[in-house]
């Protein structure tokens, strides 16, 4: 199974944008492909220290997939690939 991880913070409008696209691309995908996770900056200060100026920020397996924009092309396939 592939994990998807959602780094943002709350009342971020991006964050939000990408949260939808996740979701959006997750959906289309056969049911239990993708692991979706979501983790704040604001929880955690390692995360802050490392993505505060990137978020939202999309992992993939554990690897930076993207951050501050989701293209849910990409995703697609990236998730697909």
């Amino acid at each position: 199974m592939t994990t998807v991880t959602l780094i943002g913070k709350p009342d971020c409008h991006l964050c939000d944008v990408a949260r939808e696209v996740v979701e959006t691309v997750v959906a289309e995908l056969p049911e239990d492909a993708v692991d979706v996770e979501e983790l704040s900056i604001a929880d955690d200060p390692s995360l802050y220290a490392q993505w505060w100026e990137k978020i939202p920020v999309v992992l993939i397996d554990g690897e930076l997939h993207g951050h501050w924009r989701v293209s849910p092309d990409r995703l697609r396939a990236a998730l697909t690939a």
